[in-house]
């Protein structure tokens, strides 16, 4: 079997992936996240051995922060769940336990949180390469440079992939476009709902207030979160953008003003930390409705799979899910662990996955 991979980017990175800030976590609130998230840990810790890259996975952990009962309700219910699928290292925290984990935080307004130490930090570019260095070992073929701009169906199948340069015959094609899965879904007139949603990143300039080691920090009220990364300090927020144009990929001042209010009240030895406004950056998610992946045969098609929509957890989520895609495609079932509920069919039929999004 030859497998070819066309991508639009000019070269290796040219999108999404060297802008995720590089998370890792199991602590979700769906079982099918939980699991996945296990299945990608233990691919990461033999990562190096099997692709040849480090991806530099570090358990520095996960801070959930509740500022309502309401939302420590919620971790409280996922921490169960976590132990329950088999995750090791969480728990309940409280106000003690909170500041000696992290005492950055300025408390005033948090009332508990759920601590996870196996999460963690990973390099998306150093697991992109490991993924391309160790498929080019087994022959896989990279085409850069070539948009797909349409696809040739023969009524169930698709009997080839048209880009602006060149035809391919296709055995089965595999939609991994991102952001811009649902637009390439749409050239097979298929309706997979997969959107953009901006999410962007202001960096400090360069400190070592903050250590390296310390956990990535979540205050669930409005996501913001904080981490170390290369010597400066990743503030993020989550808030819908301004921006009309739903790919578009530029930092709004307005949002960086709201970060930094954001981070004066919770970091407060970052006041006098400026932001390198140089070097903050924006990104696009892949959503979904439920904000859970797509994974399966496109409705309609015999040939034409999917695999996108992760919400977010892309990066994280990739050493798993590659892995179950290939087994769909080449045994007709995924055997390693049953992800069925992720079918792009799911929404049409009324099946959306369910379960409190902690972001």
């Amino acid at each position: 079997m030859s497998v070819t991979v066309i991508d639009a980017g000019e070269d290796v990175g040219a999108g999404s992936t060297p802008r995720a800030t590089g998370g890792y976590r199991a602590q979700f609130s769906s079982e099918i996240n939980i699991r996945l998230s296990l299945f990608s840990r233990h691919m990461l810790l033999r990562f190096a051995e099997e692709t040849g890259v480090d991806p530099e996975y570090r358990q520095c952990g996960y801070l959930f922060l509740a500022e309502t009962e309401e939302q420590l309700a919620g971790l409280t219910a996922a921490v169960e769940l976590q132990k329950k699928c088999g995750v090791e290292g969480v728990q309940i925290v409280r106000m003690e336990e909170i500041a000696a984990i992290n005492p950055h935080i300025a408390l005033n307004g948090v009332v508990g949180g759920s601590f996870g130490s196996t999460d963690g930090f990973i390099r998306p570019l150093k697991i992109l390469e490991g993924f391309i260095m160790a498929s080019r070992r087994q022959g896989v073929r990279f085409i850069w440079g070539e948009k797909v701009t349409g696809f040739r169906t023969n009524g169930e199948w698709v009997k080839e992939v048209i880009t602006g340069k060149h035809e391919y015959a296709a055995g089965s094609v595999v939609n991994c476009a991102g952001a811009w899965a649902g637009k390439v879904s749409g050239l097979a007139g298929a309706d997979v709902p997969i959107r953009p949603l901006k999410r962007q990143v202001a960096a400090t300039m360069p400190t070592d207030i903050i250590p390296p080691d310390l956990p990535l920090s979540i205050f669930l009220g409005n996501g913001f979160h904080f981490r170390e990364r290369d010597g400066r300090v990743l503030l993020l927020l989550t808030v819908d953008p301004e921006a009309k144009d739903a790919f578009d990929t530029r930092v709004e001042h307005s949002w960086v003003q709201r970060v930094r209010t954001e981070a004066d009240r919770w970091v407060p030895k970052l006041r006098d930390t400026q932001i390198d406004r140089e070097a903050c950056w924006a990104g696009l998610y892949e959503m979904t409705p439920d904000h859970h992946a797509i994974a399966g045969r496109v409705p309609g098609f015999e040939n034409f799979y999917i695999l996108g929509g992760s919400s977010g957890h892309g990066v994280m989520h990739s050493p798993a899910l590659g892995l179950l895609m290939a087994e769909l495609i080449s045994e007709g079932k995924f055997r390693t662990l049953d992800v069925s509920a992720l079918d792009p069919g799911r929404f049409a039929a009324g099946k959306e996955i369910g379960g409190v999004h902690l972001i």
